[in-house]
């Protein structure tokens, strides 16, 4: 265990590049599991999340090279079948959310694949029937397995030239939400499916978009990319590939959190401005000035910033919504912003019922939130009139711990962050980059 020190009120200034995105990695990492040949993959963040699925594909098999800090090469051309099927497999599973992402793979590849509630954040319920009701619609059938607590998941024997007697069948279907890991795992069970296989109401996050791409590299044939309609034809086999992961877009919206709180110039290199989406835009409402330069964004030092209004005059609101609508992850960077403008904002988080819970912590430090259910929230800014106090707290999960993150750099006084493994879950040598900028943060064992 270990947690951060963090004394408020320094400000930051320089310049800061963001990690490979963290939803791309686990995504087209669990991709390699599809072919035999090598599998190139650059811009991997050096994330504990990351790390944990890296280890999890080593233990069923996957040689892995390490061939820098950030890329890697994988090839999974010896699983372990017998390891796939174990206990220890199950286990591991159930403590990394993003290990439901190697289902559709295998379930392709092999016909067959174990599955137990994965773990992650404590945000609410994170339900998995839309993954599992695409495998059911590509023909795949369920067993619960007594006294385990797994599912395991077959592919039906379908008439076919192919050498694999266990081969899905491509279809239409029509998703019942626009999950993105439902989607990515689907996409990844069908390329091999025999048929065409067409995905509506897909999701179609730029992390869907590179994994398709990827794929596509891979041999596969996948059409209307970017869309929520997919069509997928099914082919005999991938190949190896070589592929970058764009920048984390949650860490873009996050250092612009901080550089509105407490920076003093902060210019953040090489954002993919094309697949931020809103997210500029969400914080150009809370009144946050955001220079775009080139494929950068500049952040300039701010005396106060003020919470625009709808065009009829009414209180701002800031939602939640499937791409290309205002990713969920960073509501609670918003949130912690908007309690130092001038104003008052609508938070509403559609997506999970408890990560708006997080709140409390921030009231303790001295902001005025009103959490009218587990969706909604109405932040009323200070703006900059009382600083935030500083305290102890306890990081609930990724998102909210980089909001607290924030709040403790921008208040008065030294406040203590624990369970920070959360926040490592997501972020890179987070303490070591903000202290390039001059934060002063301390990582701490317990």
């Amino acid at each position: 265990m270990a947690a951060f020190i963090i004394e408020g009120g320094h400000p930051l200034t320089g310049t800061i590049r963001p990690q490979g995105a963290k939803n791309e990695a686990l995504q087209v990492i669990c991709a390699s599991l599809l072919t035999d040949e090598p599998v190139t993959v650059h811009n991997i963040p050096d994330i504990r999340d990351v790390q944990n699925l890296i280890q999890l594909l080593r233990d069923v098999g996957v040689r892995v090279e390490r061939l820098s800090r950030n890329d890697y090469v994988f090839q999974a051309d010896h699983l372990r079948l017998e390891y796939l099927e174990s206990d220890e497999f199950v286990r591991k599973c159930a403590q990394l959310r993003g290990s439901v992402l190697m289902i559709g793979p295998l379930l392709s590849r092999m016909g067959k694949a174990v599955v137990t509630k994965p773990g992650g954040d404590k945000i609410g319920r994170r339900r998995l029937d839309t993954h599992f009701l695409g495998f059911k619609e590509l023909g795949a059938q369920f067993r619960h397995v007594e006294g385990r607590d797994v599912y395991e998941i077959t592919a039906l024997p379908v008439a076919t030239h192919r050498p694999s007697a266990n081969t899905l069948r491509g279809t239409y279907m029509l998703l019942d939400e626009a999950s993105v890991t439902g989607t990515a795992n689907i996409v990844m069970a069908a390329v091999m499916a025999q048929g065409t296989t067409t995905i509506y109401n897909a999701a179609c996050e730029p992390y869907v978009q590179q994994l398709c791409r990827m794929l596509n590299h891979m041999g596969a044939r996948i059409s209307g990319i970017a869309s929520n309609l997919l069509t997928i034809e099914g082919v005999d086999r991938l190949h190896g590939a070589e592929h970058t992961i764009l920048p984390d877009m949650i860490e873009v919206g996050s250092f612009i959190g901080m550089a509105a709180m407490v920076g003093n110039g902060v210019l953040i290199k090489e954002v993919s401005l094309q697949n931020l989406g809103l997210i500029p835009e969400a914080f150009c409402r809370l009144g946050v000035q955001v220079e775009v330069q080139g494929d950068d964004l500049y952040i300039p030092g701010q005396d106060g910033y003020e919470v625009q209004k709808f065009i009829d005059g009414t209180i701002m609101t800031l939602a939640d919504a499937p791409w290309p609508g205002l990713t969920p992850d960073l509501l609670s960077v918003l949130i912690t912003v908007a309690t130092q403008a001038e104003g008052s904002v609508l938070i509403h988080q559609k997506m999970f019922e408890s990560r708006l819970f997080f709140v409390d912590k921030l009231i303790d430090m001295g902001a005025q939130i009103i959490l009218c259910d587990p969706h909604r929230a109405v932040v009323v800014g200070h703006g900059r009139k009382g600083l935030l106090r500083a305290g102890r707290m306890s990081s609930p999960d990724i998102r909210a711990g980089i909001a607290l993150l924030i709040a403790a750099l921008s208040a008065n006084g030294t406040s203590r962050i624990d369970n920070i493994e959360q926040i490592d879950r997501g972020y890179e040598d987070i303490e070591l980059r903000l202290n390039a900028l001059g934060a002063h943060i301390t990582r701490e064992k317990v």
